[in-house]
This record gives C-alpha cells, structure tokens and sequence, in this order.
C-alpha cells in the first residue's frame, strides 16, 4: 500500500523537470547513497514553498548532488541567491555540471567545506535556509545561525530528515552519533521560545522553522 501510494503522489504532482530527472539518474548510477538525494516529491515542495516564501537569499546546508539547490533555485525570483555549502568536494563536479547545464549558475553559489567554518564568513542574513547535511551536526548548526547573525524575524528554516527512519522514538545506540544528533535536535528547536515550528511527516520528516 505504501509504494501504490508514493507512485499516486508521484502521478498527481507536477511533472519532473528532465533536467532534474536526468541528475536523479546520474546519482544513482556514480554515487554511494543515492538515497540522500532529495527526489521529486521534496524537489517539488522545496520549488512550492521558495515561491510561497519568495526569499532573496537562501541558504542550503548540503548541496550533495545538487537535486534540492535547483529545485530551490528553479522557483526564485529574479535577482535572487542561493549559497549552497557542500563538504565533500568529490561532489562538487556533479553538482556544477547541472547547475551550469540548467543556467542557474547565476542563482547558485556553491561553497566546499565546513558550513560551521564557510558561514560565519558570508556576512549574510538569509530568509530560507534548507538543512540537509551532517546530521550529527545539526545542534551545532541551529546554534551558529543565530550566533553569526544570519537570521532575521521571519527567516524560514527547513531541517530534513528530522523523524530519521523511525529512530527518534527509541533509545539511540550509544555509538549512534547521527541519531543523537538529530534527537538533540529536535530537542532545542522544540525548547526555543524564539522560533514557531512544525514537523512535516513527509519522507523521512522535515521540520519548518519561523524565527518570531
């Protein structure tokens, strides 16, 4: 019943982008965890709620392949960036190809490296910010975005992969720093009085965050 109900929202959505439907296949084919790809379904909601938010800055924490940072860039306004921070540089070629193959190279800015070490230097007060990187991270990033100033009233943040495959509702591994990580965070935004939030039980969760 789920996969017959995954395939009727795929079929009563809008269509995929081919640009995007190409980098999906490509991903699955040259790199570990294609299952980190962000994919139609959160591709189309990352395009829906950029228009609704219409933001002339975002930010993305994690740009893997580069799937969500063109679904976020595809729905912005003219005039409008979006600053993607990457890690692992062995992705970056990827990521580049299709930006630059869709024409968004314009839109997007891509940084690799550490975000806790990249953002702080940016200077930038975003309106959207997109969280989908290192999980045992995430406290740490949540911390550093209002320490550096980059939010302001009415930044919206999206944290995905909050519900991390069912594993917040037990007892974490001790060793299980991912889990714990995520767990820590869904602590502190539910804690902080500064923000409005909600979890969306879509995929693997995501959290929609409202600085007050």
């Amino acid at each position: 019943m789920a996969e017959k109900l995954d395939k009727y929202v795929l079929d009563h959505i809008s269509a995929e982008d081919p640009l995007l439907a190409e980098l999906d296949r490509e991903t699955h084919l040259r790199v570990v965890q294609p299952r980190m790809l962000s994919g139609h379904l959160q591709g189309e909601i990352l395009s829906m709620l950029t228009s609704l938010i219409n933001p002339l800055t975002v930010l993305e924490l994690g740009t893997f392949t580069g799937y969500s940072a063109i679904s976020i860039a595809r729905a912005l306004r003219e005039g409008a960036v979006l600053h993607t921070v990457e890690l692992n540089d062995e992705l970056e070629p990827i990521a580049t190809k299709y930006i630059e193959k869709g024409g968004y190279h314009d839109r997007i800015i891509q940084h690799i490296g550490s975000a806790l070490e990249i953002v702080p230097g940016l200077g930038i007060r975003f309106d959207m910010i997109f969280i989908d990187a290192d999980k045992r991270e995430y406290p740490k990033y949540y911390e550093m975005l209002f320490e550096t100033g980059s939010l302001h009233s009415g930044t919206v943040i999206l944290a995905d992969n909050v519900l991390w495959s069912g594993k917040v509702v037990e007892d974490p591994i001790p060793t299980d720093s991912y889990t714990r990580g995520i767990m820590e965070f869904n602590r502190m935004v539910a804690d902080d009085p500064r923000v409005e939030k909600v979890i969306i039980p879509i995929r693997d969760g995501m959290t929609m965050i409202r600085v007050k």
